[in-house]
């Protein structure tokens, strides 16, 4: 969820509706074939995974053979494509209607298959993106995401890494231009709402945002698995997104995402995750729980207090904020299935989520934050990805920030909004259409969209679709 800026109203890059003409003519649902699962990752991408529309086309949608002759050889091209059209039609700041999209093609490359290399893959994937305005930003004026594709127009580098596995997988290494919201941070129930993201205590708390859609950074994993079910990630990222420059958009200042940046403090990620009966036919209910954390080892602003002890909001102050060494996040997320149907996944049924972060009071801008929510999955007769969901998300203002505006109305003559916190509830219904290509209505109502203090509770609706080659 980084910081974004408004393109031209009805802007959309000429070399976007170019490849859009030349794409979607092989998109188009024509014929039968194997179907596989939705892909509901969003914005996040960890490497191709098998989707729907291609396995739907005659010939598999690949009239020449390219596809095929890259695939046989260990080169997996895939595309995918989103678009949401959302209008604020109630409170915010105001009224009005944004088309947003997203087209992301993605390569993995298997070097065994390639070049006898065994367990050494490579990754590399970019993002389109077009948009009439920031649903957010420009119409609600809020810090919790709406629609996770919403960033600024342009044509992006994203992940480029290369991935070596060791002991039939017990371990994995990967190096390169990496995303902190792909391996970190999320859960996989969350990823069907719109409005799943990389959590605004993150996003607010990291410099630029941090390493997440539509940034990356260049950095390391390690990934081990001691036994099955239990798996330990950590990660080290560069901890700036682009050249520091206060004041200034973290998407202009990596406007490629082409930066490469090295020399910066050290952003840290950690992660572990139990999980439980995610196989097909699994007798009992699925579960996947993961703690985790991160650790920025830059210098932060005290958001209340000044270099000489003094209020910052006080008019005799120095203005300088006290710089505080590293900031840090702790969390932990947890996917339960509540009712499997007989023969479903570890996603099918009814199942719950939530998460929750904190962070440090006195540098955060979010010193709190929760979301979770639920979803039934494929119990629509003749429907089998159908799923309904509800989500929530409850971000608070750290105790400093809050503290700040108390002190600036105290101290000040007329009166002054204060934050306190902000929250979401979104409503929404994912419908295959065809294999491949999916239509999901969307409801969210906002409560003290708070990016600007004091903004009215605002209603979104509209729809997302989406096309998996």
């Amino acid at each position: 969820m980084a910081v974004d800026k408004i393109s031209p109203r009805g802007a959309m890059p000429a070399l976007l509706r170019a490849l859009l003409c030349v794409l979607l003519p092989l998109l188009l649902p024509l014929g039968e074939g194997a179907q596989g699962q939705i892909e509901e990752r969003g914005p996040r991408s960890d490497g191709p995974t098998t989707s729907n529309l291609r396995y739907t086309l005659p010939g598999g949608g690949d009239p020449f053979g390219i596809v095929q002759s890259l695939s046989n050889r260990g080169i997996e091209l895939r595309l995918s494509y989103m678009t949401d059209v959302l209008g604020n039609v109630q409170g915010g700041q105001r009224r009005g209607w944004v088309n947003q999209g997203l087209l992301e093609p993605s390569l993995q490359v298997d070097f065994e298959r390639l070049a006898g290399i065994t367990g050494l893959k490579g990754y590399l994937n970019g993002f389109f993106i077009h948009n009439t305005g920031r649903i957010r930003r420009d119409y609600v004026g809020g810090v919790n995401t709406i629609g996770a594709i919403e960033a600024m127009p342009r044509i992006r580098l994203s992940e480029v890494w290369l991935e070596q596995s060791l002991l039939d997988g017990a371990i994995r290494l990967r190096a390169g231009q990496l995303a902190a919201d792909v391996e970190f941070l999320f859960s996989d129930l969350s990823t069907m709402f719109l409005q799943s993201d990389f959590p605004t205590i993150s996003a607010l708390n990291l410099p630029g945002g941090g390493p997440a859609f539509p940034l990356a950074t260049p950095g390391a994993m390690v990934a081990v698995r001691p036994s099955a079910g239990f798996d330990l990630s950590a990660a080290i990222f560069d901890g700036n997104t682009g050249p520091p420059q206060r004041g200034v958009d973290d998407q202009v200042r990596s406007r490629y995402n082409t930066n490469f940046r090295v020399l910066d403090p050290a952003l840290l990620f950690a992660e572990a995750r139990w999980r439980r009966n995610q196989e097909p036919n699994a007798p009992g209910l699925a579960r996947t729980l993961k703690l985790g954390g991160w650790g920025h080892l830059g210098r932060f602003e005290d958001l209340r207090f000044s270099v000489d002890g003094s209020l910052l909001a006080n008019p005799a102050s120095s203005g300088v904020p006290l710089r505080r060494r590293g900031t840090w996040g702790l969390y932990g997320i947890l996917d339960q299935q509540l009712w499997r149907p007989e023969g479903g996944d570890a996603l099918s049924g009814i199942s719950v989520f939530g998460r929750v972060t904190i962070a440090p009071q006195d540098r955060s801008t979010i010193g709190f934050y929760a979301d979770g929510g639920i979803v039934f999955a494929n119990l629509v007769p003749g429907r089998p990805h159908d799923r309904f969901g509800v989500g929530f998300v409850f971000a608070q203002y750290a105790q400093a920030a809050r503290d700040f505006d108390r002190d600036v109305a105290r101290l000040s003559d007329g009166p002054s909004p204060r934050r306190n916190f902000e929250a979401n509830l979104e409503l929404t219904y994912l419908a295959e259409i065809h294999p491949g290509f999916d239509l999901q209505p969307v409801v969210t109502h906002i409560w003290n969209p708070s990016e600007t203090p004091g903004g009215r509770n605002a209603l979104v609706v509209g729809f997302r679709t989406r096309i998996l080659y």
